[in-house]
């Protein structure tokens, strides 16, 4: 499965990858502070590495991830990258009133409105200093009523209106998730942690509804929190420690993975492509990490790996 060519993630004029995309919730300070020289640092580690799109989100630092990102990207032509970012939440000052402009805010709130949506996004675009964004994602909307009624036909106009090229739903839990793909008029979804070495089920639940709606595929999420890294030092599944059964399981592939001489990681970030992922999306705070994500990409796995890590999870 592939995006249709006006849809893909990063545009063919320029040399960059189309299998990879940078989460952009590290730089806007997710568990750890992170400076402004060190967020751009990152992305301009990613644009040495050919990766050209960028996913952000207002709810990522309340509007710092959009901040550093447009600050790192200043200078660079708008059209040598791609910006996919997120509606659904409105950023909220200290007394819980909306900020105006490209302000970060101190929280956000749930708003699934047309006025909502685009106050937004217009946020977004200050924040960013772009003009318009690839793909804007709503973002874990599990009011599915509101974002059919009002959220959906808001993501409609703005990709009529050409502010958008592609629109899309992001989120974890897989029940809505299938309801979206399967009625909602979208270009691109985005699934976390459903398409994994420890979790699959969006192989049979998600990809065949969406192969045959033609809608693009982005796999975030792809170590579920960190336990697909290191299962010992960081067994952290879905923002939690892991269960110990679901922490065995991990351990159990990293042996596998050792056993070929290969790292649990990299394995867990090319997992999604062998299986229908267009793209994988994985958040990075440093230019190490940039650059562990791209190698992970393009190391070569045996073909046998595989067949072992399947097993391993029948």
């Amino acid at each position: 499965m592939a995006f249709r060519p006006e849809l893909r993630p990063l545009n063919p004029g320029v040399a960059a990858r189309d299998d990879a995309g940078l989460g952009c919730a590290p730089i806007g300070n997710l568990f750890a502070p992170v400076a402004d020289a060190d967020a751009v640092d990152t992305v301009h580690a990613a644009l040495a590495r050919d990766v050209r799109f960028f996913d952000t989100a207002p709810l990522y630092g309340s509007g710092e991830s959009e901040r550093k990102l447009g600050l790192a990207l200043r200078g660079v032509p708008r059209d040598d990258y791609v910006i996919a970012t997120k509606v659904g939440r409105v950023l909220v000052d200290a007394a819980g009133r909306p900020v105006a402009g490209a302000a970060s805010g101190h929280d956000s709130v749930v708003d699934l409105s047309r006025d909502g949506v685009r106050r937004s996004l217009d946020g977004s675009l200050a924040r960013l200093g772009v003009d318009r964004v690839d793909v804007l994602h709503l973002h874990d909307p599990l009011d599915i009523e509101a974002a059919f009624a009002t959220a959906l036909p808001a993501l409609v106009e703005l990709r009529d209106e050409g502010v958008v090229r592609a629109i899309s739903v992001g989120l974890g839990r897989l029940d809505p998730l299938e309801r979206y793909v399967a009625e909602a008029p979208l270009d691109v979804v985005m699934e976390a942690g459903r398409l994994t070495l420890l979790d699959r089920t969006a192989l049979d639940r998600l990809l065949p509804t969406a192969a045959a709606r033609s809608i693009g595929v982005l796999a975030a999420a792809v170590f579920n929190s960190g336990i697909l890294v290191d299962p010992v030092g960081s067994p952290f599944f879905e923002y939690k420690p892991a269960p110990p059964a679901l922490r065995e399981r991990a351990e159990r592939l990293q042996a596998v993975c050792a056993s070929y001489g290969v790292r649990l990681a990299d394995a867990a970030v090319q997992f999604p492509l062998r299986h229908g992922a267009d793209a994988v999306v994985v958040g990075a705070r440093t230019p190490a990490e940039v650059d562990a994500f791209v190698d992970g990409l393009d190391a070569a796995l045996p073909a046998a790996l595989w067949d072992a890590l399947d097993a391993e999870a029948a």
